[in-house]
Formats: C-alpha cells, structure tokens, sequence
C-alpha cells in the first residue's frame, strides 16, 4: 500500500523519516509517496485534507482534528524550544499593537502563542520563515517571529530577543510546548495508523544508532545550514517527546486545545486527539 506523506526538509523531520521513505528499515509492505514543504504549506494542505500523513502545526490540528488523529511518534514538543520575537533593537511589549510583525504563517503554532501571550498584536505579515531574520534587517517589519534553526542564528545577525514564547508557555502553563506533530487521517483505521507509528519509531532508532553522523538525505536538504546548526536543531527539538508522546506530551496538547478554547480560537473540544 502506498500511502502520501508530508513534512518539512529541516533536519529534525529529514532526521525521523530518513530510514522509513529511502528503504533503509522494513516499511511492512507500505511505501510512502513523500513531500517536503515549509510547514505553512503543510498546515495548509492539512486544512484541505490533502495527505495521507502529515507533518503540522499544533495550531493546525486544533482545527483539522476532526478528520486528523494524532499518531504518538515523531512530534515536536520539549522545554526551550518556543518561537522568539525578535527585533533589531529593544522595544516595549506594551506598545505591540502597533509593531508590524513578520510570521511564519498564521496557522503555526507559533502564531497560536503569539496571539495568546500578545492578544493586541495584531499587525502581521505572513513570511517564510527563513526570511524573516533578514526582513527584520532590512526595516521592512518593526519585529520577527522565528521558529527552526533561525533561534540559533538571530544573535550573530544582530538581532535582539524581546520574549520567549516558548519560556511565557512552560512558566503558565507548567508543561511542555506543543510545536509540532505527525497525523494520520482518521478514515485510515487504527490498524494502519499502529504500523505507521511503529514505523516511524524505528526510522527514528535508525537515525539515533547512526548519530552524530548525518546522513546525506539530512543534510542535502538543510538548506545550507552548517553540520553543527544540523546537530543543534535535531538536539533540541528531536526528544523523549518524539519518540512517544507519552503522557506529560499528550497533557501538553490538552492543554493547548483548552487554552485555545478558552481564548474563543476553536469552538469544541475533540472526544480524542489519537487513533
């Protein structure tokens, strides 16, 4: 059976499906037609019900989640691991209503915290997120919100950090932060989300057996990122989480959607986020 697949070309999604899309595990008789997009695009695609698995943002699965199931493997969740506003110089948060921010795509997770920590921010502009930094730069936008490999590089750029989303989520809410996760549809049944959750847990102890060595599939579509920044971004955000939500990751996303609810963002909450 040929499934469709979606998720990013950084290191830390190249890293967990690396072995399960290039034949280097047992894939049980399933292959994968797979794409790489930024993950707006994939958020996107996940609002339209385009693939068969994909990789999205928490903020998107809030609303996709009724023909999505979460599977337990491959999410991005951790503690300092958030999204930053950035900006080329020290501004007073309490005068963002009238910043022009930069995101990422309003349906990332990123988005999501920034309207919930920041409600009167309101003036964005959607980017790609790796140019951003350099749009800050350029004065086209008073501020940036940066999510990926750009947390390890705004500094030397000459960018300064005005808050943390990531450290604003775990001090209220005491649990980890949701970023980012791998679903399914729900029309494919359990048994075929079980394999692929099983599947995709051994692609990722494939790639663990071989670290620190990056594979050429990581790295040639690391957009030019250095193998230390690689190592860096796959650190933080490949995790305990990654491998098995477990429950601290699965209350995580709880009380997303809780939070999200209450802030009027979606209007029900889901019987359940999983197959």
């Amino acid at each position: 059976m040929k499934l469709t697949l979606g998720f990013s070309p950084c290191p830390n999604d190249t890293f967990i499906f690396d072995a399960m899309v290039n034949g280097k595990i047992d894939t049980k008789g399933l292959s994968f037609d797979y794409v790489m997009e930024d993950v707006e695009t994939l958020n996107q695609w996940a609002m339209a019900g385009k693939l068969d698995i994909t990789k999205l943002s928490y903020n998107t699965f809030l609303h996709t989640v009724d023909k999505y199931a979460l599977l337990h493997s491959g999410s991005a969740l951790g503690k300092g691991v958030g999204p930053l506003l950035i900006a080329k110089q020290q501004l007073n948060l309490a005068m963002a209503a009238d910043f022009s921010i930069a995101i990422p795509g309003t349906n990332t997770t990123a988005n999501l915290l920034l309207s919930l920590a920041i409600p009167e921010a309101k003036n964005k502009t959607e980017l790609l997120f790796n140019e951003i930094e350099q749009a800050v730069l350029e004065d086209k936008f008073d501020a940036g919100l940066i999510i990926h490999e750009s947390r390890f590089t705004y500094a030397q750029k000459g960018l300064v950090k005005l808050i943390d989303l990531g450290d604003w989520w775990e001090n209220e809410m005491n649990a980890a932060i949701p970023l980012g996760g791998i679903v399914i549809k729900r029309e494919s049944g359990s048994e075929l989300a079980t394999a692929v959750d099983s599947i995709m847990k051994e692609s990722l102890a494939y790639s663990w057996k071989n670290y620190p060595q990056l594979s050429s599939f990581v790295q040639c579509n690391a957009q030019e990122m250095e193998e230390d920044v690689m190592r860096k971004h796959i650190d933080l955000y490949v995790n305990e989480y990654t491998t098995d939500l477990g429950e601290e990751g699965s209350n995580a996303i709880q009380i997303l959607f809780r939070k999200a609810h209450q802030a009027g963002i979606v209007t029900d909450m889901p019987d359940t986020i999983f197959y």
